[in-house]
């Protein structure tokens, strides 16, 4: 039984991350263009023209200029380097959310259900864990999608490269540059999870049900909203993050930070409090329609795997037990049904609104 439960467990992990890892990979290719702009917006800040009214047609100015510049490929840098990140960032961080949950587990508490409270440190004990394998593939993500703006730097050829190329001319803190912002994001979480909940509960009374049986629509809406308000509050640590990050590839730079601290000052100092709200627009747009997709998506995913363990196959080899079992094997084969579909309707939702908070 005990081994049962095990392989129980190792499939649902890797269902999990499956699912994460997938519906991240689609996401991140639906909104790579807004994800381009942002960046560029936080690192370089708002383009100079002499065109009235470019802030109203900025993002489209932006994909214009890019389009003309770089090409379609120029839409799209930094995808690989997101794509590649995604199937290691889920498996870490659902491997280690699901182990910071159960050690909070109450014992005698048959739904094994957790506080909020509980959530939010499992949350972040996994987004720490994340954050710090994953790091050097954002900075190679934030270099690439950057790199156009800067003819003058010799560019890289891919992700691999990058790679090669940061650790060779920058060592082990070229690759972890951006890491203490990217940690201190994690209160994002601290944000989204009581939101969330808060507006799941709104949802589930009005609809006259539960939180747990709430549909995609309403589960899209609570997860929309409750990320573009963390996002709005914790944006700052993004923009110092890349700018941490890109400077190790413009070493001719007149600007220079020396440390989380250092960069704080010097973007008040020169742009003030907007300064640290570079590209969020931008990335409030990129971020509702990526919850969206990731959501729906990671919903049909885990649905669809979920089937697959369920299917007419598992049923027949069940039918094809020896009638002699009795009604002992007859009660063991509706306890294991019992618990396969318990388990299949009581999934936490509280799960899913960790996939989008990296983007």
């Amino acid at each position: 039984m005990t081994g049962e439960l095990r392989a129980r467990n190792r499939r649902e992990l890797f269902y999990n991350a499956t699912a994460g890892a997938s519906a991240g990979a689609i996401a991140a290719t639906f909104v790579c263009p807004l994800d381009v702009i942002k960046t560029r917006l936080q690192v370089h800040g708002l383009p100079k023209r002499n065109q009235a009214g470019i802030r109203g047609g900025l993002i489209v100015s932006s994909l214009e200029k890019i389009f003309h510049n770089e090409g379609f490929r120029g839409m799209y840098r930094g995808l690989s380097p997101t794509v590649l990140a995604l199937l290691p960032n889920w498996m870490v961080y659902f491997t280690v959310y699901e182990q910071l949950k159960k050690l909070q587990q109450p014992q005698n508490d048959p739904s094994h259900e957790i506080s909020v409270g509980a959530n939010i440190i499992a949350a972040s004990g996994a987004g720490t864990a994340t954050a710090i394998v994953t790091n050097p593939l954002w900075v190679v993500k934030t270099r690439l999608q950057t790199q156009g703006m800067r003819p003058e730097v010799v560019p890289y050829k891919g992700t691999l490269s990058a790679l090669g190329r940061i650790a060779q001319e920058e060592g082990i803190r070229g690759l972890y540059s951006g890491l203490v912002p990217a940690l201190a994001g994690i209160s994002h979480v601290a944000i989204q999870f009581p939101v969330y909940e808060k507006l799941k509960a709104c949802l589930a009374r009005r609809g006259g049900t539960t939180p747990d049986k709430l549909g995609a629509g309403d589960v899209a809406i609570a997860s929309s909203v409750s990320k573009i308000m963390a996002s709005t509050m914790t944006y700052p640590h993004e923009v110092v993050r890349s700018r941490l990050q890109e400077q190790g590839h413009a070493r001719d730079s007149e600007i220079r930070y020396t440390g989380v601290v250092d960069c704080i000052k010097k973007v008040f100092r020169r742009e003030g409090i907007s300064g640290f709200y570079r590209g969020c627009a931008t990335n409030l747009m990129r971020t509702t329609p990526a919850a969206v997709i990731t959501f729906t998506t990671f919903e049909m995913i885990l649905r669809f795997l979920h089937t697959l363990e369920s299917s007419p196959s598992n049923t027949s080899n069940s039918e094809q037990q020896p009638s002699s079992a009795g009604v002992d094997q007859e009660d063991d084969s509706v306890f294991r049904s019992h618990q396969t579909a318990s388990k299949m309707g009581s999934l936490p939702l509280t799960k899913k609104d960790q996939l989008t908070a990296r983007h």
